[in-house]
């Protein structure tokens, strides 16, 4: 398995764990239609670092991409939400746009760690 592939469980462990460590930021981005932020953000982490480490045992692998590919669409509203409202953030609204496309590449990240 190359170095990418080995990095995508790690990485997803470390992306669910900030959302402990720094919730606010997180809350930030949830579209204001959806209620309980926190608890959304908590549920998130735990989603990203529970598939991120199924991706590090063999014998769940499969499953734990599917989770994340799931998780990765469920999460997608945030960051459209944020693309369409770029006024409300710090970032760049074209760095905003840009980050749409980019959840393919994580998708596609995950598949293939999934499956290597």
């Amino acid at each position: 398995m190359t170095r990418l592939r080995k990095a995508c469980g790690p990485f997803f462990i470390s992306a669910g764990l900030m959302h402990f460590a720094f919730p606010r930021p997180y809350e930030a981005i949830i579209p204001p239609y959806l209620p309980a932020k926190r608890q959304l953000v908590y549920a998130s982490g735990v989603a990203e670092a529970a598939g991120g480490l199924g991706l590090m045992v063999p014998a769940s692998k499969r499953r734990a991409g599917w989770w994340l590919v799931a998780t990765l669409l469920a999460i997608f509203p945030a960051n459209l939400h944020m693309a369409l409202h770029p006024e409300n953030y710090p970032i760049p609204a074209s760095a905003l746009k840009a980050r749409l496309p980019l959840q393919a590449g994580f998708i596609a990240w995950v598949l293939a760690a999934a499956r290597g």
